[in-house]
C-alpha cells in the first residue's frame, strides 16, 4: 500500500511539473511523462495510450486558460488541429507495429537545428514577432498530420514537432504559438486515446497511471498559462530553444555511436550556450525596459502642465 501510494504521488508531482514546462514551452508534457513510464518498466503502447489520455484533461484546462489570457490565435488552432487529429489516430493505431528508431535520428537532427536557429534568433533578437498573422492551411495542414503522428506513435511530440516550426515561420508571437499549440493538442489527444482504445482495449489504460497525471497536469495548466501571459517574448522564444535542444541531443549524439561518457561534454556545452543566451536575453530585455521607462518619463516632463 505504501508503494503503491508513493507512485501514486511521484505520478502527481511529474504531471504537475510536466504540464507546467508543456503549458509555459508549448513542448514537453507527453516527453517527460511518457520517458518516466519507460523507465518504470511499462510497455511503450502502454505508456503512450495512458499519457494521451491523461492529456485530454490537462490540454482542455490548458487550453481555457491561454484562451482566457489571449494566447491563442483560434485560425492556426483550426487549421493544423483537424489534420493533427488524422495523424495522431493513425500513430495510435499503428504504433504496434511502427519502427520509429530508423526515422527518430533524422527529425532529432532537424529538431536541433531549430533549436539552435530559435537561440540566435531570440538571444540576437532577430526580427522578434509582435503580432500574430495566421498561417496558411497548405503550411499547417501537413505540420499538424506529421506532428500528430509523431506524437502518438512515439509518446509525444506534438510540442517538439509544432512549436519551434511556428516559432521558426516567425509570423506569430511566442505566446500566440505556445497557447495555439496546446489548445490544439486536445483534439489531438482526443483522436490518439480513440485510436489506442480501438487497438489496445481498455485493458490497454491503466487507471493508477491516467489520475495522478491528469490530476497534476489540470493543477499546473492556469499557472503555465498565466507564465505564457508574463514572460517576454524573447526569453520564452530561448527557453523553448534550448528544450529542443536538450530534448534531441541525446538521439543525434546516441546515433553518431557516443556512449554515456562521451555525450557528457556535448551535455555541458549545450548548457554553457543556453545559460549564455538566456543571460544575454535577459539584458536585452532589461534594456529595452529601461529604454522604454526613460522614454515615457521624457514625454512626461515634455507635456505642459495644466494652469
Amino acid at each position: 500500500m505504501e508503494r503503491f501510494l508513493r507512485q501514486v504521488i511521484v505520478l502527481g508531482v511529474v504531471g504537475l511539473l510536466a504540464q507546467l514546462v508543456d503549458g509555459a514551452l508549448g513542448m514537453a508534457y507527453g516527453v517527460t511523462s511518457t520517458t518516466l513510464l519507460l523507465i518504470a518498466g511499462f510497455a511503450p503502447a502502454t505508456a503512450s495510450a495512458s499519457v494521451h489520455l491523461s492529456e485530454v484533461g490537462t490540454t482542455l484546462v490548458s487550453g481555457i486558460s491561454h484562451h482566457k489570457f489571449g494566447n491563442v490565435d483560434w485560425g492556426t488552432v483550426r487549421r493544423i488541429a483537424g489534420p493533427g487529429a488524422l495523424g495522431a489516430f493513425l500513430g495510435a493505431v499503428v504504433l504496434s507495429n511502427l519502427d520509429g528508431e530508423v526515422a527518430r535520428p533524422y527529425m532529432a537532427g532537424v529538431l536541433l537545428l531549430l533549436g539552435i536557429y530559435l537561440l540566435i534568433r531570440f538571444a540576437f533578437r532577430i526580427q522578434v514577432v509582435r503580432e500574430t498573422k495566421t498561417l496558411k492551411t497548405a503550411f499547417l495542414a501537413p505540420l499538424g498530420l506529421f506532428g500528430g503522428f509523431i506524437d502518438a506513435s512515439g509518446g509525444g511530440g506534438w510540442g517538439p514537432v509544432t512549436t519551434p516550426t511556428l516559432l521558426a515561420s516567425n509570423k506569430m508571437e511566442p505566446r500566440k504559438v505556445v497557447g495555439s499549440v496546446d489548445t490544439s493538442e486536445f483534439v489531438v489527444s482526443v483522436a490518439a486515446s480513440v485510436g489506442f482504445l480501438l487497438s489496445l482495449g481498455t485493458q490497454g489504460i491503466q487507471a493508477v497511471i491516467v489520475l495522478p497525471l491528469l490530476i497534476g497536469g489540470m493543477i499546473a495548466a492556469p499557472a503555465a498559462a498565466y507564465i505564457v501571459k508574463r514572460v517576454p517574448a524573447q526569453v520564452l522564444g530561448t527557453l523553448v530553444g534550448g528544450i529542443i535542444l536538450l530534448s534531441n541531443a541525446r538521439t543525434v549524439l546516441q546515433s553518431l555511436g557516443l556512449d554515456g561518457p562521451q555525450r557528457a561534454p556535448w551535455y555541458a556545452v549545450i548548457f554553457v550556450i543556453w545559460a549564455a543566451a538566456i543571460a544575454l536575453t535577459i539584458s536585452h530585455v532589461r534594456k529595452d525596459r529601461d529604454e522604454g521607462a526613460g522614454a515615457t518619463q521624457s514625454r512626461q516632463q515634455a507635456e505642459p502642465v495644466p494652469s
